[in-house]
């Protein structure tokens, strides 16, 4: 991914990725399961069970007033019987993502708002992926789950330029993408698929995550359900990943989507719950 930038620049983002923490076991192997067919219910929650800290977070979130279940949840065995298995997943991997991100952070970048961003987009990219077929709900949640990672790898580890950048998109309006490449020379896209890549993801999600600029979009199904769902959430403000620029559908993902912007969005009808879950995750 990097091998199209200049070596000194290649290197410096190499080094910003390594810093970056690997992720956890537990996440790993939950990542396995989504992908497996045969996995069970049982699976998940023995891998969850093993992670005290994802368990307490689940088990909180689940007993929230936003489920309103009649009793109170004390095991994530029951949650799963309650919620689903799908759900479960989702709440995991999305605890998971949150767990590796700073508190606080040199730039100024807003990680709570980023992360309504991103778990917004992730759910919506799920819906869109559902709605469409022929492709794997689960595998375009998490791709719109880390669609921005490379935000934060900026914010870690080049704050002054990343802020730069925030400030450049914020004064005039322009896309975040082009703001980075004057500011550091590359953009969110191209750290973020050197990070999946380093993580071990699939080809495909490597893919996505690299190719999310209008400018450098791949006609792919999983790229159409992730470069849309951001979209919407940047056009009903659901979080804010730092980029005021939102770009209308290109006619690929208009074919795909079955739609411009404003018709996918009125077919897809009251997206609140949408914004509610992401809100609830991200506080998780």
């Amino acid at each position: 991914m990097a091998s199209s930038l200049r070596p000194e620049l290649s290197q410096k983002l190499t080094a910003a990725v390594d810093a970056m923490p690997a992720f956890p076991k537990s996440v790993q192997r939950i990542l396995e399961l989504t992908r497996d067919v045969n996995s069970t219910p049982k699976d998940l929650v023995e891998v969850i069970d093993k992670d005290p800290v994802v368990t307490v977070k689940i088990l909180k979130v689940v007993n929230s007033a936003y489920y309103s279940l009649p009793k109170q949840i004390t095991s994530v065995g029951h949650a799963v019987v309650y919620l689903g298995f799908n759900t479960i997943k989702n709440l995991a991997l999305g605890i998971a993502a949150i767990g590796m991100l700073p508190k606080d952070n040199p730039s100024g970048f807003d990680i709570q708002q980023y992360l309504i961003h991103s778990l917004a987009t992730a759910g919506l990219a799920k819906q869109l992926a559902t709605r469409m077929g022929g492709i794997d709900p689960m595998d375009c949640f998490i791709a719109g789950l880390l669609h921005d990672f490379g935000k934060v790898v900026f914010a870690q580890s080049m704050p002054k330029e990343f802020r730069v950048a925030l400030d450049i998109s914020k004064s005039n309006g322009s896309s975040l993408h082009a703001a980075l490449q004057q500011s550091i020379g590359a953009d969110h896209a191209v750290v973020g698929a050197m990070l999946v890549e380093k993580w071990h993801f699939a080809p495909d999600l490597i893919e996505t995550i690299g190719h999310l600029n209008v400018a450098d979009l791949k006609d792919t199904p999983m790229i159409a359900c992730v470069f849309g769902a951001n979209q919407i959430c940047k056009k009903l403000n659901f979080g804010f990943g730092g980029n005021c620029c939102i770009d209308a559908l290109p006619d690929p993902v208009v074919k795909r989507l079955g739609g411009d912007l404003d018709q996918v969005i009125t077919s897809l009808g009251d997206l609140q719950h949408v914004l509610d879950e992401a809100t609830l995750f991200a506080k998780a």
